[in-house]
């Protein structure tokens, strides 16, 4: 399998239109247009009922001391973690393409509504949705796709997977506000094929990335 997009280029900048925020010299980040980028995929193996979209951030930190705080940096040394952006399940086997913004075009405060998704299809909730609970304007559930939103003081530009699956099932066997973590439990013994394309970005002005 392949997988491209006419978003962005394999191992290239994500451009800020599709990041959940966006460098702004005076406040470090502001909120962005938030567009989910344009995938396509090809050479799946016969015998596929399904496709699976998931992105995930493998750099965060793992802690988050230092996040976002003026006068400090989260240093390039601290062990990382996965931050789900997006999980989309049981695509059909008929699309194998997605146009830019078709699952999301804003910052939406206090999140989207879902499972349910265009083509059919179902979305758990991103990692978005743990980062804002508790707070008064965004907190909420956040289905679908949400973009890149780095810390703007990371010693290193973050990494954004987008792995497209190719499932010998037409609907995995999850419920309700499933996470990218169950999802991807779901997945084993089902995957026939995957691919992935990679974007990187940063909010750090002093981070050098493609």
């Amino acid at each position: 399998m392949q997988v491209t997009s006419t978003s962005f280029r394999a191992g290239g900048a994500i451009p800020p239109a599709l990041a959940f925020c966006k460098l702004d010299p005076k406040t470090h980040a502001t909120l962005s247009d938030n567009r989910s980028p344009q995938l396509s995929w090809s050479g799946a193996p016969a015998g596929t009922k399904s496709f699976a979209v998931i992105c995930h951030d493998p750099d965060v930190p793992s802690r988050g001391d230092d996040v976002n705080q003026e006068g400090r940096v989260v240093p390039k040394t601290l062990p990382r973690v996965d931050f789900f952006h997006w999980v989309l399940v049981d695509l059909p086997a008929s699309v194998t393409s997605l146009g830019e913004g078709e699952f999301a075009s804003s910052v939406t405060a206090k999140g989207k509504p879902g499972p349910a998704a265009a083509h059919g299809a179902r979305q758990g909730i991103n990692d978005y949705t743990g980062w804002f609970a508790g707070d008064k304007d965004m907190g909420g559930q956040y289905f679908g796709y949400d973009g890149p939103c780095p810390p703007w003081n990371d010693e290193i530009p973050h990494h954004y997977v987008f792995t497209v699956y190719a499932l010998d099932v037409a609907k995995l066997p999850l419920d309700g506000a499933f996470t990218g973590a169950q999802a991807r439990e779901a997945l084993q013994g089902h995957v026939l094929a995957q691919a992935a394309i990679t974007g990187v970005y940063s909010l750090n002005p002093a981070v050098k990335y493609p």
